[in-house]
């Protein structure tokens, strides 16, 4: 058992009991709940399009953009993932028809990216930005009773809509790189690494700093004692800096490696990482998120191929 002392918050204990132990949902709802997010953002742009392209030309188009947003994005999703969490399939069906409705009647419907090269680049930034609002929406409502305990991580084995904060992250990272856009650098390699990961380092022992002098409550089956989200992607950006493999080959060394990872969960590292035995060294202390270095690069390394073939199958289509 853990041998840590015991907190004198008397919230703590009942603050970390509140997000542990959860089994998560299904796959199938966790997949409505982001198809509800992408016919938001679809409804978005085919009801208001215009003011998207004008968005840049002045404060007030900016500003009336930014208001459009929060009423066909953010509040919507808000609703979505809170108050109607049970009719989530049924918001998924109303958004589906409201948005074949709305393409019927203009019928000249088009998203507001342009085509060729830029076109992808706007997907990319469309997925950056949902991904980091979700995550934030996430964050700050896990801690109320109005956001589903289904939502929330799951403990041991299971899927839930926050299990995917990390590996959504990474995978922003991996098509968003330099070896997926094939850009090579001019700095060495440990340049490179250092440059990209020395902010997520400040983050990540800000993080653990704030938490410990505030006493804050601390789930550590999700990474360990001191490990937290920051310290994972400087890691996997160290990991990658290091082994810079070809975005062609990628692909390919991310299947091994997240094949390779699996199979050594099933023969025994589960049930390391499930126990709540812990060791006073580094890495028992924090087994979770160190452990999970061995995978993420994987995830990373898949994500830049896949963008890497993605570009390719574009440019031998036209």
């Amino acid at each position: 058992m853990d041998s840590f002392p015991k907190s004198l918050n008397p919230n703590k204990h009942l603050r970390e009991q509140f997000v542990s132990n959860l089994p998560g949902s299904s796959m199938l709802e966790v997949s409505a709940l982001l198809n509800n997010v992408a016919l938001l953002m679809l409804l978005r742009h085919t009801f208001c399009s215009q003011t998207v392209n004008d968005a840049c030309r002045s404060l007030k188009s900016y500003l009336a953009s930014v208001a459009l947003d929060y009423v066909f994005l953010v509040l919507p999703t808000l609703l979505i993932f809170t108050v109607l969490a049970e009719w989530v399939y049924i918001c998924m069906i109303g958004l589906l028809l409201l948005l074949v409705f709305f393409t019927a009647v203009k019928r000249t419907y088009s998203l507001p990216y342009m085509e060729g090269p830029n076109a992808s680049r706007a997907s990319i930034s469309s997925y950056r930005v949902v991904t980091m609002f979700i995550t934030c929406l996430c964050i700050l409502a896990v801690d109320f009773r109005i956001y589903p305990r289904d939502y929330a991580k799951t403990e041991t084995y299971g899927t839930s809509l926050m299990d995917l904060g990390v590996g959504s992250f990474v995978l922003m990272n991996a098509v968003t790189s330099r070896q997926a856009r094939n850009i090579k650098s001019s700095m060495s390699w440990w340049k490179a690494a250092f440059k990209s990961t020395t902010p997520l380092l400040l983050l990540g022992f800000a993080r653990l700093a704030s938490t410990l002098s505030l006493d804050y409550q601390v789930h550590v089956g999700e990474y360990g004692v001191n490990w937290n989200f920051f310290f994972t992607l400087a890691g996997v950006s160290i990991l990658t800096s290091i082994l810079n493999v070809p975005a062609e080959y990628s692909g390919i060394l991310g299947s091994v490696i997240l094949v390779g990872y699996q199979s050594w969960l099933t023969n025994g590292l589960n049930v390391y990482l499930l126990s709540n035995e812990r060791g006073t060294d580094v890495i028992s202390r924090n087994k979770e998120g160190i452990f999970s270095l061995f995978v993420q690069p994987g995830l990373c390394y898949l994500g830049g191929g896949s963008k890497s073939t993605a570009i390719s199958t574009a440019i031998a289509c036209r």
